[in-house]
């Protein structure tokens, strides 16, 4: 199998089966690969999706070039692309009957140093945290530092809670991993953008989406990036 055109293929199915991940597991688990998906005829292609299906004239060489662009230019960011079926990809997400067909992983750390981590807490809660939620936010990220585990720590680099989480971290030597609901390019909130660039030249530290570059902020893709904070997470702590 050509790694590259399989992570080409990935990227381009990704895209396609953004919003319904679960059909394109279906459809890379019965070719055995994502590259066969762009190889098939009308006739199997009619018969595994259905003749009808919206999805049918997005599977094209069109979509493949375009994603080996895509990844060629974000290579030259610090961003790269992993599938699912990549040993990189975080194992513990694949339990997720919806995980996504990839991850854009924006670090200068390798990706292969960023998941494997024994434990990672995922720490969320309100946009409008309290003086008291800030501080016993900290507290919580400072103690689970101090012990022999030391997790990474997974939030969304939203306000309140969620960047309290992220900051403290850093400021105590913890991995940590901010899940976006925008393209890897993107960072919301913008006032957040100067410590999500120190994030990414931080050791062990990382901003990943499952979605495209050019992907706005809107409200949907908030709701279902949280699949993918509980998905990296052995535990969650709610904050407020």
């Amino acid at each position: 199998m050509n790694t590259i055109e399989e992570k080409y293929s990935l990227c381009a199915l990704n895209r396609i089966f953004g919003f319904d991940p679960k059909t394109g597991h279906s459809l890379v688990s019965h070719l055995g690969c994502a590259s066969e998906a762009f190889r098939l005829s009308e006739k199997d292609m009619n018969m595994l999706i259905g003749p009808y299906s919206k999805y049918k004239g997005m599977i094209n060489s069109r979509a493949l070039d375009s994603a080996a662009e895509e990844l060629e230019r974000l290579s030259s960011g610090n961003i790269s692309f992993i599938g699912y079926t990549e040993e990189e990809y975080p194992q513990l997400l694949l339990d997720c009957e919806d995980a996504p067909l990839g991850l854009y992983v924006r670090s200068r750390t390798p990706v292969n140093q960023i998941f494997p981590q024994e434990r990672r807490i995922a720490i969320v809660g309100t946009r409008d945290i309290s003086p008291y939620g800030q501080e016993w936010c900290s507290r919580i990220v400072d103690a689970l530092a101090r012990t022999s585990d030391r997790p990474g720590i997974v939030s969304g680099l939203a306000l309140g809670t969620d960047i309290c989480a992220h900051r403290q971290a850093v400021r105590s030597g913890l991995p940590t991993i901010a899940v976006m609901a925008t393209g890897p390019e993107k960072v919301y909130p913008h006032r957040h953008r100067e410590f999500a660039e120190e994030m990414v030249y931080t050791p062990g530290c990382a901003l990943i989406t499952d979605y495209p570059p050019g992907t706005a902020p809107l409200a949907v893709h908030f709701l279902r990036r949280n699949r993918i904070i509980a998905g990296l997470s052995d535990s969650t702590i709610l904050i407020e």
